[in-house]
């Protein structure tokens, strides 16, 4: 199956207790990506990291950003990179992101 050979890699600090986090948003993104995503890992790590690769690329990292994504925009970054013609939905209108901490 087409596409079938994408990798999705998040690291989540186990200082901080951010397990649950990385699990429900890879829960989030494996259905969202079913058909998209091969693999998926759940790599702990230590020093505040919380950051998820696509295919080898980093597109998202909570320390360049300062805070945490909001699901919806996870899903468009890596859907940009390892099924860029797939639609998201209603994730996909502009301003569907939560402005709320």
């Amino acid at each position: 199956m087409e596409g079938m050979a994408n990798k999705v890699e998040i690291r989540y600090c186990t200082q901080c207790h951010w397990l649950l986090r990385s699990a429900w948003m890879a829960q989030e993104l494996l259905t969202t990506f079913e058909q998209e995503i091969a693999e998926l890992t759940l790599q702990p790590v230590t020093g505040g990291v919380f950051e998820v690769y696509a295919n080898g690329k980093l597109v998202w990292s909570r320390k360049k950003a300062g805070r945490f994504p909001e699901i919806t925009e996870l899903k468009q970054l890596v859907r940009d990179q390892i099924a860029p013609g797939k639609g998201l939905g209603h994730a996909d209108r502009k301003g569907s992101q939560s402005t709320a901490s």
